[in-house]
């Protein structure tokens, strides 16, 4: 046997590298940060190990170790002092992700990027205002155009702070439309959006709810979050969001939805993001912990994968642990 063709001479030591198809960056991640309003210390989120909740007067600092490893951008998601029905601390100006913001945008040279979304800050839980009788019939759901009007509070007054960029997550028909709208009314225009534009309702959100106290009280998201059956609707949602002006666009979550990614990226010309989420996180903690699987091995191939389907950027509890990795 003697072939011509001998895919193994690209291989080697050096040339591996040298024709290598995709690379990972600490440029391409954003490292989630969670900033708690009700605590004087940190405290450690136990269903994400090495995630830790933060006091406000504690963010700068913790921003300053992710800015330390390469990794440039981070999302700031917040747990408020109160919530009622209608999560009015996400849009208060002194709200935990307004106060958080003015300070690592003042202090740091951080790109800094918050969630747009109620769920942290309602008293049930969901994503919005609650059509009556909600907690009690199955079929009703969150109020869709009650809940932009309170998106666009939040956004204008994240912007307010010095949020770079916002990034609503709550899937409500209109959303990107509604914030796009209220920025430029408020003079933002230049502030972008990053759109959760395909996020599935998703078992592998489990740890986030821990970490951030938005698990719905009663009830689940199916409503106004995507079947995880669904693929050619993403490309309805993303197309609708690319019209209201969205910037950037999200899949989330990352691992199973890789085809979503791979759609959108030959669909679309925006930048695309991939939310490598909670419980994809702690499964590779929870494998590695049992002795099962090497965590930064799997935790790199996972990301790469992401790079392959298509993401520009990732957004990762590893970003930390991988950049020093790929420093």
């Amino acid at each position: 046997m003697d072939p011509i063709e001998r895919p193994r001479r690209l291989r080697r030591d050096g040339l591996r590298k040298l024709v290598s198809e995709n690379k990972l960056a600490a440029s391409d991640l954003i490292a989630p940060v969670f900033v708690d309003a009700t605590t004087d210390e940190r405290v450690e989120i136990e269903t994400m190990p090495g995630h830790e909740r933060v006091p406000i007067e504690e963010c700068v600092a913790r921003v300053e170790e992710v800015l330390e490893t390469g990794v440039e951008a981070v999302m700031l998601f917040g747990i408020p002092k109160s919530k009622d029905e209608r999560g009015s601390r996400a849009w208060a100006e002194d709200g935990v992700v307004q106060e958080a913001t003015r300070r690592i945008t003042s202090e740091t040279d951080a790109t800094v990027i918050t969630d747009i979304c109620l769920c942290e800050y309602t008293e049930h839980g969901h994503c919005g205002v609650l059509e009556d009788d909600a907690a009690d019939d199955p079929r009703l759901t969150v109020k869709n155009d009650e809940t932009l009007d309170l998106l666009r509070k939040i956004s204008v007054s994240h912007a307010e702070a010095g949020a770079e960029m916002v990034a609503p997550s709550g899937m409500m028909d209109g959303m990107v439309g509604a914030i796009r709208e209220a920025l430029d009314d408020a003079g933002y225009t230049d502030v972008p959006i990053m759109s959760y534009a395909a996020k599935y309702e998703s078992a592998f959100y489990g740890p986030f709810r821990d970490a951030a106290d938005g698990a719905p009280s009663f009830g689940n998201r199916r409503h106004y979050q995507m079947d995880p059956a669904n693929s050619r609707e993403a490309i309805r949602e993303v197309e609708l969001d690319v019209e209201q002006g969205a910037d950037v666009l999200m899949v989330k979550p990352a691992l199973p939805y890789l085809d979503i990614v791979r759609d959108i990226r030959e669909e679309f010309d925006h930048p695309v993001a991939a939310y490598n989420v909670s419980g994809e996180y702690a499964m590779l903690h929870a494998g590695s912990e049992k002795g099962w699987l090497d965590l930064q091995e799997t935790a790199l191939e996972s990301l790469l994968s992401m790079k392959r389907a298509g993401a520009d950027l990732i957004l990762t509890y590893f970003a930390e642990d991988i950049a020093d990795e790929l420093a």
